[in-house]
């Protein structure tokens, strides 16, 4: 029997509804929710991405500001930029989009956002926070997938869960969100001997190596719920990290487009919120 596709548009959807109730509810107290995007130069994925931001936080009435800084400006320019931000009460969540140009340094940019106004979760502080399992922002695209698996019933506690990939923006973040609910984790990433033997023991699989088709169906435990992050652009149009073929084995898929990228917009403008009320404004 073919995979149950996660339909990522449609949980998203039901988020962002919520967002604008949210939202309007600030609103009607004299509070509009602010939302700063800092872009660097005209890297066109960047672009799209900010785009897609831009007309989420309109659709539910959340403030969008994109400070739009040239692709040579220097460290010094981009750490001012975000010290007025930091310091503009008005301002409720800011996000620095990356990547950033090679010459400017990611971490110190990420390092000097306000953690209270971290609504990508990049910031150490908050990664600290996941880690001791306190309240702080966490990275949108791995709390989008954990949203994906409540949505569809589908139980963590107890489980097995392989996360292949370890960056700070979804490997690592996602492992501590599963272990957070109680699931058994492993990570793996390039360095992992035999692969396959540690992925087919996953009741839950998330893929995000940024590898098109990376994980095929003999990588895949029969029944498992596997979570396709990548978006990879190839000549045939936006590929994820999990081969097609997959979908005759396990029981859960997130397709590409569709799945997991939708919530990522979505856990943004719910982030986005939270930190309103963080402020306590």
């Amino acid at each position: 029997m073919p995979a149950i596709l996660i339909d990522g548009r449609a949980v998203a959807k039901d988020w962002k509804e919520k967002a604008a109730v949210r939202a309007q509810e600030w609103v009607l107290k004299g509070i509009t929710p602010h939302l700063a995007v800092v872009l660097v130069g005209e890297d066109a994925a960047s672009q799209v991405y900010v785009r897609n931001k831009e007309n989420a936080c309109r659709k539910a009435a959340i403030r969008s500001t994109v400070i739009r800084l040239a692709a040579d400006c220097t460290q010094q320019a981009l750490e001012q930029t975000v010290r007025e931000l930091n310091a503009d009460a008005s301002v409720h969540g800011i996000l620095v989009q990356l990547p950033l140009p090679k010459h400017l340094d990611e971490s110190r940019v990420l390092a000097l956002i306000d953690p209270d106004k971290d609504v990508d979760g990049f910031h150490a502080m908050n990664s600290g926070r996941l880690m001791n399992g306190q309240r702080g922002f966490v990275p949108c695209t791995p709390l989008g997938v954990m949203k994906l698996l409540e949505a569809y019933n589908i139980s963590v506690q107890g489980k097995h869960a392989v996360v292949i990939g370890r960056s700070n923006i979804v490997g690592k973040p996602m492992a501590m969100l599963l272990l957070g609910a109680n699931a058994t984790v492993t990570i793996c990433h390039s360095r992992t001997q035999d692969l396959p033997a540690i992925t087919c023991q996953a009741d839950i699989l998330v893929a995000a190596v940024g590898k098109a088709g990376f994980v095929t169906a003999d990588m895949v435990k029969p029944g498992a719920a596997v979570i396709d992050v990548g978006i990879n652009r190839t000549e045939n149009g936006l590929a994820g990290d999990v081969a097609p073929e997959v979908a005759d084995v396990a029981g859960w898929l997130t397709p590409v487009p569709g799945g997991v990228g939708q919530m990522t917009i979505a856990m943004l403008l719910s982030n986005t919120l939270d930190a309103v009320q963080m402020h306590g404004i």
